[in-house]
């Protein structure tokens, strides 16, 4: 397995916030996981990041153990859901910026910064300064900055929360289409049932601080804890109710 994560655990002012985690996830693919605010998911990510030491446990990238890694050397990307772009830096410069750290020649920045630009689908957007975006640009502008390093895993909380309906729907296409594009592996965090079994290869319920990792999309849904029966049963009960109307009409 690429990402192994064994009994990490964090506790805060006496309340166990994450409970002995135990996960794995294969190259290129994406674990998305569901939860409600407060059930630890964050803090767990900031764990995997380096952000937060956990209390114990080991984290295991392609074999090597980071948990003492600083963040800066773990090679992992954290996106939030504020873009954080530089506000005096142009797009392409936003882009470039992991590369500039890296003193990537000028011939090869060129390069890679124009071939993620067309990927995010922001051709001639380049010269622009952030305010001149929409949220779905500048958000895909934070998706450019982090995959253009190359980072072994990228972290996603809750990424396109702040956005509206159409424009996470497309976003959430166009993570789809970067994540095989560029062979991404990643954690998608999110606490809205269908993005998470929209988004992910395998799926995840975390709550209360612990994490369960289904065997396939089908058992998630069976399970009664995720509320997926729940919603089916409400829209069949909704439509239904629609074709009497229309039937009565």
């Amino acid at each position: 397995m690429f990402l192994e994560v064994k009994n990490i655990a964090k506790t805060f002012h006496k309340e166990e916030v994450v409970k002995d985690l135990n996960f794995s996830l294969s190259e290129n693919k994406t674990l998305s996981i569901l939860g409600k605010s407060g059930c630890g998911k964050t803090t767990m990510l900031k764990m995997i990041s380096g952000l937060v030491a956990s209390d114990h446990g080991e984290i295991f990238i392609n074999g090597e153990n980071i948990k003492d890694k600083a963040p800066e050397k773990r090679n992992i990307v954290y996106l939030y859901q504020e873009d954080l772009l530089f506000p005096h830096l142009n797009i392409f410069e936003n882009i470039a910026f992991g590369l500039r750290l890296r003193k990537v020649s000028q011939q090869e920045v060129e390069e890679r910064v124009n071939q993620i630009i067309s990927a995010l689908e922001l051709d001639n957007q380049g010269q622009k300064m952030p305010h001149q975006l929409s949220g779905g640009q500048r958000q895909r502008v934070s998706f450019g900055r982090a995959i253009i390093t190359n980072p072994s895993l990228l972290l996603l909380d809750e990424p396109f929360g702040s956005l509206d309906t159409g424009t996470r729907q497309r976003m959430q296409q166009l993570f789809k289409k970067l994540a095989h594009e560029f062979s991404i592996t990643s954690l998608f965090v999110t606490h809205d049932l269908k993005e998470a079994l929209l988004m992910g290869d395998e799926i995840a319920l975390m709550e209360k601080g612990r994490l369960q990792v289904y065997p396939s999309k089908e058992a998630f849904v069976e399970d009664p804890a995720t509320g997926v029966k729940n919603e089916i049963t409400f829209w069949d009960s909704l439509i239904n109710q629609n074709e009497i109307k229309e039937m009565r009409a």
